[in-house]
């Protein structure tokens, strides 16, 4: 077979494609090398969803071009990024495509110094970058780009030497984080990352080179390549992907919110926004009939779509398939009355965005630990918003990249991205919300706000780890304070006293609870009664949050 010296735009975006559906087969090994044990936004999935968006608009392109297809494909990732290793993720395309611009085709030389320049742009997009990271396995695979490129003009050599270095890299991550080390684990975003290029090779009909890093050989045979129509950018953990249309008149939030509730109980992948006479309704489940029936509860249906995911997933990308019809539009929105600031805020629970809505939050995206939203999500939701400065509260240290790369991409609106990591928080911030105020002045005292804001968190591992002194066990009561485990319990409420024990200090004055949709009313009020009791300086409140996964979020201001 002749080699290959030089890639033009369809070739390259063939490769793009693959390495999406490369990391999308492999998603759940990198989601397993999370440090953390707690029910999280993963690597995997997050790098898969970014990917997937920018290997859906390079087959749309099909351009001759590498600029063009590097171009949209770069659009598509910096769109699509979700959580802080989409992001990343994302600005490595945007500098590879800054490095491929205005050329038709590029060979080892051209790919090297687009590599250089994807490094160069992602590092510059983190604040404190971190080695050890996918930043430092991206690193590692440019220098030995560009020392190849002097070694050999074939592409498929080129790429195997890459993925080789890469894989040298990977198995250093551990001593350049103790976290990682003491994990027992590499680095899943650099492993995320090799994922991608071996896709790409494997694209090629390059073979792999051996790699130990994960324990998995190169032998493994080639995957067909799944039909970006049918993977889409999720998880198949359900195997429905249901859509269709509910014909309603004057769909109030309470409908739409309880919709979405109950479609969460059945499946995941949820969209659910209503116009004046319509609800969309996206949802991936194991069981479409109950989620037409209770649609059918609201209204008529229409454009009802129901594909099986799994059987879909082994189909090949047809390159010259038509492109699929599109559902019929929802009527525009009404354009809303123009307002001096306008809020977006993040967040799951039919509490927490109630309580987000009562102190003056516009749009509330449902997401947070298990569900980052993209920064397209961000734009989409700040675009309903009829102001020219929005808020933009992310509520999760995962996600505050992804705002501020919606920051950096909006246009007509400036968007004030106030770093909250916590949904206590993001309401201690929009208590500074004052009509007519300065918006720089209110940024600055939001920023204020959330640094004097604890929170605590009680969840549960997903599996067996180590943190620190702490031996965890899959099922353990987590109480966490600030992101850092405090308490491993068998008990709830047990650890929970204990968390609270840990976070309450002499000048603490006030303490909330917001009870989760695996919590009850009683047991809030039973901590809020203990509280009162061994801190009696301190006031106390109980709210409904309705969050998933997370028993309690305490906050102690």
């Amino acid at each position: 077979m002749s080699s290959t010296t030089t890639l033009n735009g369809v070739r390259l975006g063939r490769m793009i494609i693959a390495g999406a559906n490369e990391l999308a087969a492999n998603k759940q090994l990198v989601d397993a090398m999370n440090v953390f044990p707690v029910p999280d936004g993963d690597t995997g999935t997050n790098m898969s969803l970014t990917v997937m968006a920018a290997a859906r608009e390079a087959e749309k392109s099909g351009s001759l071009k590498v600029a063009d297809i590097t171009k949209v494909a770069s659009s598509g990732a910096l769109r699509g990024a979700r959580g802080n290793s989409g992001v990343i993720t994302s600005q490595l395309f945007r500098g590879f495509a800054k490095g491929l611009e205005g050329m038709e085709e590029a060979g080892v030389k051209e790919l090297a110094a687009a590599a250089e320049q994807a490094v160069k742009t992602a590092y510059k997009a983190v604040m404190k970058p971190k080695e050890g990271t996918i930043l430092t396995v991206a690193r590692g695979c440019a220098e030995a780009a560009v020392k190849l490129a002097e070694e050999t003009e074939e592409i498929e050599a080129f790429l195997k030497g890459i993925i080789e270095h890469g894989h040298a890299v990977l198995t250093q991550t551990p001593d350049m984080l103790p976290v990682l080390k003491q994990a027992g684990v590499v680095d899943a975003g650099g492993r995320g990352l090799l994922y991608i290029l071996e896709g790409a090779l494997k694209q090629m009909g390059g073979d792999l080179p051996v790699t130990l890093a994960d324990g998995q050989s190169a032998a493994a045979s080639e995957m067909d390549f799944a039909s970006l129509a049918s993977i889409e950018n999720e998880s198949i953990t359900f195997g429905y992907c249901t859509e269709f249309f509910i014909n309603v008149k004057d769909a109030d939030e309470a409908t739409t919110q309880g919709l979405k509730s109950y479609l969460g109980t059945i499946g995941d992948s949820i969209v659910c926004v209503a116009d004046d006479e319509i609800i969309k309704i996206h949802v991936h489940t194991d069981h479409p009939g109950l989620a037409i029936e209770k649609a059918l509860t609201i209204g008529s249906l229409s454009g009802l779509k129901i594909d099986n995911m799994r059987e879909q997933h082994t189909n090949k990308i047809n390159f010259a398939a038509d492109a699929p019809k599109a559902a019929p539009e929802a009527a525009p929105v009404a354009e809303q009355p123009k307002k001096d600031v306008g809020f977006v805020s993040i967040s799951a629970g039919e509490g927490l965005t109630k309580i987000f809505k009562n102190l003056g939050v516009d749009e509330v995206i449902e997401g947070g630990q298990t569900m980052n939203p993209s920064t397209e999500d961000i734009l989409n939701a700040v675009d309903k918003i009829n102001a020219d400065h929005i808020f933009v509260l992310p509520n999760n240290k995962n996600i505050i990249l992804a705002a501020e790369q919606a920051a950096e991409l909006s246009e007509e609106k400036k968007l004030h991205v106030i770093p909250s990591r916590s949904v206590p928080e993001g309401i201690s911030a929009m208590f500074c919300f004052e009509h007519g105020a300065d918006p720089d002045d209110m940024e600055e005292a939001m920023k204020d706000a959330i640094k004097m804001v604890d929170t605590a968190t009680v969840t549960y591992a997903v599996r067996d780890t180590s943190i620190g002194d702490k031996e965890i066990k899959e099922g353990n009561i987590l109480g966490m304070l600030n992101d850092q485990i405090e308490v491993v319990a068998e008990d709830v409420m047990e650890g929970t006293k204990e968390l609270i024990k840990a976070s309450v200090t002499e000048d603490s004055e006030v303490i909330g609870i917001y009870y989760g949709a695996d919590a009850t009313e009683e047991d809030a009020e039973e901590l809020a009664a203990f509280i009162e009791e061994n801190y009696p300086d301190c006031e106390v409140e109980v709210q409904s949050g309705g969050q998933p996964l997370y028993y309690y979020i305490i906050s102690v201001e």
